[in-house]
């Protein structure tokens, strides 16, 4: 019983992490031997590990040996470099070793009194990240904004939309739940369909107004002032416009100016989704994507997407933080202190859905100190060449034709159908799609131009 594995023991900790990371290291090292995309069949696990827990410990050795010849199997590899399905997730050894510290330092970080370091350096390098991406001063944390970091960008617009609810509701009185109206193009993300479920927003009064070739799939102004215009007349209340800086399906921009003049004027609350996108924007050339932030309420971006930090980490900045505060904070006798009592602090477990937080700044802060903002701009540039190359092979192959503008990182092509047969070009697309998949040495994914 003497070599049992202790609750937390400092030499054990020092024998099994080395053994963890060389075991992380030859991952790395032979990651293009595996098929990209898992092949196996659902349920494959159940026929693999026994039907209840062990009653005496298993060696070490025995569950890396399990890892490898059971769990591997059945994990797509999303940080393999023939991975190329719906966004990028890029880890690094930066993101790597500050998610090592997160999870030895292992604290709960709700409210700044639980480890002032958790709040004080999300702070920081949140307003570190804005100066990069030069959002406007609103959104940093010497004024009444600041910036936080969420789970997913699923989060970070649920609560924003929350945060935009209750404040219209004070104004107009609780019973006008059922009036509320929530405007975006039907390019956005379904992040927000849920948010909106969740909020209590009615369905019908989610306008995912349709986007065209013609815009690029970007949402067109004329088209939104027009919605706004019907809406009022019949009584409903527009509160919250939500644009895309990079969309799910063409990485399309929507115009944010416009958009959030649109948003002002019928005193809405205007929020900008950049998660996969906003990483590019800290390239002075590609900043001029993000004009017209300067409109907006909120702001978001993955550093977990595109930006060589490990996942989970989705930043959030507001302009006003006690619209946050007012819809999600919650004061029970027993997390009261002396700090937050008297508002000399930022609590973070108010602008948020949890209470509990983990230390996820940490990764951030590593990223931005390890790489630099010259290598980060490096990486993103590369990326972006590299589509570029893609792009121009496809476009040199009559057999296939790119589908929409190229901005980012991501190509959109297709298979021509034969004698202009679209649905034809569907079937024959979706079959390359599969054969592709299924040969393991790559993986992509797939959209559909609804016209």
């Amino acid at each position: 019983m003497e070599n049992r594995l202790k609750p937390m023991d400092a030499e054990q900790l020092r024998e099994y992490g080395h053994k963890m990371v060389d075991f992380i290291a030859d991952y790395y090292k032979t990651i293009e031997n595996f098929p990209v995309l898992s092949q196996v069949e659902p349920g494959y696990l159940r026929n693999l590990l026994p039907d209840s827990a062990p009653n005496q410990p298993d060696s070490f050795q025995h569950v890396l040996d399990d890892i490898q010849a059971k769990i591997l199997p059945g994990v797509t590899h999303w940080q393999s470099p023939n991975y190329f399905a719906y966004y990028p997730s890029n880890s690094s050894v930066a993101g790597f070793v500050g998610e090592m510290l997160s999870a030895g330092l292992n604290i709960v970080g709700f409210s700044w009194i639980t480890s002032p370091a958790a709040t004080e350096l999300e702070m920081i390098v949140l307003d570190w990240l804005a100066k990069m991406l030069k959002l406007p001063e609103d959104f940093l944390s010497a004024g009444q904004g600041g910036g936080v970091i969420q789970g997913t960008a699923s989060e970070a617009v649920l609560v924003v939309l929350l945060a935009a609810r209750d404040k219209v509701l004070r104004r107009v009185g609780k019973d006008a739940l059922e009036k509320l109206v929530v405007y975006a193009s039907d390019q956005m993300h379904s992040s927000l369909q849920k948010a909106c479920q969740i909020a209590g927003i009615h369905p019908e009064n989610c306008r995912l107004l349709k986007a065209t070739s013609s815009t690029n799939y970007a949402l067109s102004p004329e088209f939104l002032s027009e919605t706004i215009s019907q809406d009022l007349t019949i009584g409903l209340i527009p509160f919250f416009l939500c644009a895309t800086v990079g969309t799910t399906s063409s990485t399309a921009v929507d115009p944010l100016l416009s958009l959030g003049k649109i948003a002002k004027s019928n005193g809405m609350w205007f929020h900008v989704d950049a998660a996969y996108a906003g990483s590019a924007c800290v390239c002075p050339e590609f900043r001029h994507y993000m004009d017209g932030v300067e409109e907006a309420d909120s702001f978001n971006m993955n550093a977990h997407k595109w930006f060589l930090t490990n996942f989970d980490c989705s930043a959030l900045w507001v302009k006003d933080r006690s619209a946050l505060v007012q819809a999600l904070s919650t004061n029970p006798e027993y997390l009261k202190n002396k700090a937050s009592q008297a508002n000399m602090v930022v609590d973070y477990k108010d602008w948020q859905v949890p209470l509990g937080r983990r230390f996820r700044s940490l990764k951030l802060w590593m990223v931005l100190r390890l790489y630099g903002l010259e290598n980060l701009q490096c990486y993103i540039r590369s990326h972006i060449k590299l589509a570029k190359h893609f792009e121009n092979l496809i476009a040199q192959d009559p057999r296939f034709e790119v589908v929409t503008p190229r901005i980012f990182s991501l190509v959109c092509f297709r298979l021509l159908p034969v004698r202009n047969d679209e649905s034809h070009g569907n079937k024959l697309n979706h079959q390359l799609l599969d054969a592709v998949n299924s040969t393991g040495s790559a993986f992509i994914s797939h959209t559909v131009n609804t016209y």
